[in-house]
C-alpha cells in the first residue's frame, strides 16, 4: 500500500492507466486534502475513503480509470455527479475548461466548495442538486463522470451528453448483485452500445437534493 502522494501516483500507472494528462492529474492533486481530517492517514491507500452521512470517496485506482476512460480534452465541458469531498471534481478541473458538479448533500457540497477553494481551484461550480436530472443549463457535456450506481442509466444525462461525448457511470447489474462501472459515446443524437469498463461496488444514486 503507499503511503505517500508520489507512491498513489506510480500505483495509477501499476493499475493499467496509461494516460500521461490523467497521472499528472493525480500528481498536482493531493488526495488527503480531500478527505476527513481524522482519515488523512488513510488517504493514500488505495481504498475507499468514508465520509460524512455514510458516502465515501472511491478508491484512487477506480477514479483514475473511470477518468481516462472519459477520454478528457482540454477544451471539454464536464459534468460530475456525486461530489463528495471534491477529490475527483479537482482532478477533472486540471483536465478539462470547465467543470459542474453535483451533490445531492448540502455538508458535503459545502465541504467539497471549501476544499477546493482552499486549493485554488479554478473553473469548477458545486451544486446541491439531484445528480439524475444534470445540469441542463449549462448542456451539452463533453464528458460526464458519475460517482453512484443508477439502476439504469439516466435518460437525462444522455440528452446532455454533447454528440461525440462520453458517459461514464456505475450501472447496477441485478443478475451479478454488483455494479458495473460502463462508457457510453453518444453519435448522430443516439447512445452507442456501452463498453464495460469494471466491476466495482458504489454508493446508489439516488434522485433529488436531500432535504436539510
Amino acid at each position: 500500500m503507499p503511503r505517500t502522494h508520489e507512491g498513489l501516483v506510480r500505483l495509477i500507472g501499476r493499475h493499467g492507466v496509461t494516460d500521461p494528462r490523467v497521472i499528472e492529474a493525480f500528481r498536482r492533486v493531493p488526495r488527503r486534502d480531500y478527505v476527513p481530517p481524522d482519515s488523512q492517514h488513510l488517504a493514500y491507500g488505495d481504498r475507499p475513503v468514508g465520509l460524512p452521512l455514510g458516502q465515501t470517496t472511491s478508491q484512487p485506482s477506480l477514479i483514475a480509470r473511470m477518468i481516462e476512460a472519459a477520454a478528457p480534452r482540454s477544451s471539454d465541458r464536464a459534468l460530475e455527479v456525486g461530489t463528495g469531498y471534491g477529490f475527483q471534481t479537482a482532478l477533472l478541473s486540471h483536465l478539462v475548461a470547465e467543470v459542474v458538479s453535483i451533490e445531492r448533500l448540502r455538508e458535503l457540497a459545502e465541504a467539497a466548495t471549501e476544499n477546493l477553494r482552499r486549493a485554488g481551484i479554478n473553473g469548477v461550480e458545486v451544486r446541491h442538486g439531484d445528480g439524475f436530472a444534470g445540469a441542463f443549463d449549462r448542456a451539452p457535456f463533453n464528458v460526464i463522470v458519475v460517482s453512484a450506481a443508477a439502476p439504469q442509466v439516466p435518460g437525462a444525462l444522455v440528452d446532455q451528453l454533447a454528440d461525440g461525448g462520453r458517459l461514464v457511470i456505475p450501472v447496477w447489474d441485478e443478475a451479478a448483485s454488483s455494479d458495473n462501472v460502463v462508457s457510453i459515446t453518444k453519435r448522430d443524437g443516439a447512445p452507442l452500445p456501452a463498453r464495460l469498463i469494471t466491476p466495482a461496488r458504489f454508493v446508489p444514486l439516488v434522485p433529488g437534493p436531500a432535504e436539510d
